[in-house]
């Protein structure tokens, strides 16, 4: 998921965030409400927002669902732009650069 830190937040794609279906699976579903209940603001149509205080239960969160194997890399893998600067410790191990 394309992602950015500006002022301290942490800013997800919203177009990367997994969608919520209706009747879909039950893990992606799983996976967006989990997301969506960690978010400081995750409104439709803009990207979702992580305070410092949270990123340490993402991480886990993220870990957790790439490890279960349902869902891509992509899916559960932060990726930063090179001119980002340095990925904070917390949320090193699910991330990369673009």
């Amino acid at each position: 998921m394309r992602a950015r830190i500006e002022d301290d937040i942490l800013f997800l794609h919203h177009e990367d965030v997994p969608p919520y279906k209706k009747g879909g699976s039950v893990v992606r579903n799983s996976y967006f409400w989990a997301l969506k209940a960690i978010a400081g603001r995750a409104s439709r149509g803009r990207d979702w927002e992580y305070e410092p205080e949270v990123w340490f239960a993402l991480n886990r969160m993220l870990l957790s669902f790439a490890e279960s194997g349902y869902l891509g890399l992509s899916e559960t893998q932060l990726e930063f732009l090179p001119d980002t600067g340095e990925i904070p410790d917390v949320l090193r191990s699910v991330s990369t650069w673009l």
